[in-house]
């Protein structure tokens, strides 16, 4: 299941030969897809870094982008090809632009056309959580306890110690009068989310490490998000007004933990459907991006009618800080990792990626669902858009200094058991 600290690296069989030559994509590692799992789940079982899923993976892009004509002019694609790439892997981030652009060109739009308190508050939130109960294989979670020690450091790790040291830092920002209360709480409330279930496989898989293992933490960190998240940003932040945790934790059951069952009883009873599901995945994912795009622009069109609390000086400083923190809490996970697992250096790889990686696309449903009431909710998902870029900036600068380095310790990892077999011969 985890490979040998002294085997040999074969580009061939991991995620990426190089990261040049198949790069990761924001869609590749943000979909939750029921195929992509089950092959994870084989890779589990083999002990081995499958490229299947990422060629899969990479196919679904070419789809997206089937009807444009890829015409090259000396080996290069056309201007028409390189824009529709560049769309679809930022189409985040462009919408969310989309979004502010929208509210500012039409701003009756959001209250007169449609039901938002409907739509966006119920409908949009259960869709995207019933997405994940279809997709999120429990089998994955049973087996985290094939590696105990492993999984409940990185578990640890996410959970425990990042939200600590962001609520610790935030605390004194906001006592020094740096940050306003709504952002230091927003960045707070990131921190408390559970990892990406597949952009951390995807990661992992790229720079050479475990990722078999960064599967299973991935969908066993997203099971408990879906309980201890939501307790520990009510615990740090809690809740506003007049609101009472009773109806949080009520409403919470609905939208967040009613759909994920209702998916995971649809995935073990009706085989037909999970295969309709896995056949059209591309699809769902498109639903489930729109619909959280559409969460998004009712969420800033709410925020953008009333008096913003913080100014432009401080989302900047916002900005600054968790650049900071994220390369603090990364840098802790690196050399922690190294003290515990000192001679795994796969699982080392697996360790930085997962100790500090948040869901984005499961974080932006969930905190809408907690602060539903809150004129401060658009303040508060302003950190995790944040942390989601700088977890891309930081990753994508490190895959090949991860490589490197897992090569030169499976090298120094040869010549210790040579070493020792020398002297067991003496």
């Amino acid at each position: 299941m985890i490979s040998s600290p002294v085997e040999p690296i074969n580009d061939s069989e991991s995620l990426c030969g190089t990261v040049n030559a198949t790069p990761i994509t924001r869609s590749s590692s943000t979909t939750v897809e029921g195929d992509e799992t089950q092959n994870d789940q084989q890779d589990v079982e083999k002990g081995e870094n499958s490229i299947e899923t990422e060629d899969d993976t990479n196919n679904s892009d070419v789809k997206d982008c089937k009807n444009v004509e890829f015409e090259k002019e000396e080996g290069k694609p056309s201007f028409r090809t390189r824009l529709c790439t560049f769309c679809h892997n930022n189409e985040i981030l462009l919408f969310s632009m989309t979004v502010f652009c929208l509210e500012q060109a039409c701003p009756p739009l959001r209250a007169k056309y449609h039901a938002p308190q409907i739509t966006a508050v119920w409908c949009s939130v259960m869709l995207i959580f019933l997405h994940l109960g279809l997709g999120l294989k429990t089998n994955d979670v049973a087996k985290a306890f094939q590696r105990v020690d492993v999984n409940a450091f990185v578990q640890m790790f996410n959970f425990g110690f990042v939200s600590a040291v962001v609520f610790a830092g935030t605390r004194l920002l906001k006592a020094a009068n740096i940050l306003s209360s709504e952002l230091s709480d927003g960045m707070v409330i990131a921190s408390c989310l559970p990892m990406s279930i597949n952009m951390v496989p995807a990661w992992t898989g790229a720079a050479g490490g475990d990722r078999p293992l960064a599967v299973i933490n991935a969908a066993a960190g997203n099971m408990i998000g879906l309980f201890l998240s939501p307790v520990l940003i009510l615990g740090y932040v809690g809740v506003n007004g007049d609101t009472q945790i009773t109806d949080v934790f009520y409403k919470l059951t609905l939208k967040v933990l009613l759909p994920v069952v209702v998916g995971q009883i649809v995935q073990k009873t009706m085989p037909k459907v999970i295969a309709l599901f896995n056949k059209y995945k591309e699809y769902f994912f498109r639903a489930q991006v729109y619909a959280l795009m559409f969460i998004l622009y009712n969420v800033f069109s709410e925020t953008l009618t009333k008096e913003l609390s913080s100014s432009l000086g401080e989302i900047f400083l916002m900005i600054a800080f968790v650049f900071l923190f994220l390369i603090f809490v990364m840098t802790a996970a690196w050399f922690a990792m190294r003290l515990f697992f000192r001679d795994y250096p796969e699982i080392r790889i697996m360790g930085l990626f997962a100790c500090t990686n948040k869901a984005f696309l499961l974080g932006i449903p969930l905190i809408s669902a907690v602060y539903e009431d809150s004129p401060n909710v658009g303040i508060y998902l302003l950190p995790l858009l944040v942390w989601d870029q700088m977890q891309w900036i930081i990753g994508l600068s490190l895959f090949q200094r991860l490589r490197k380095f897992l090569n030169d310790e499976k090298i120094r990892l040869k010549q210790v058991l040579l070493q020792r077999d020398e002297r067991y011969k003496r």
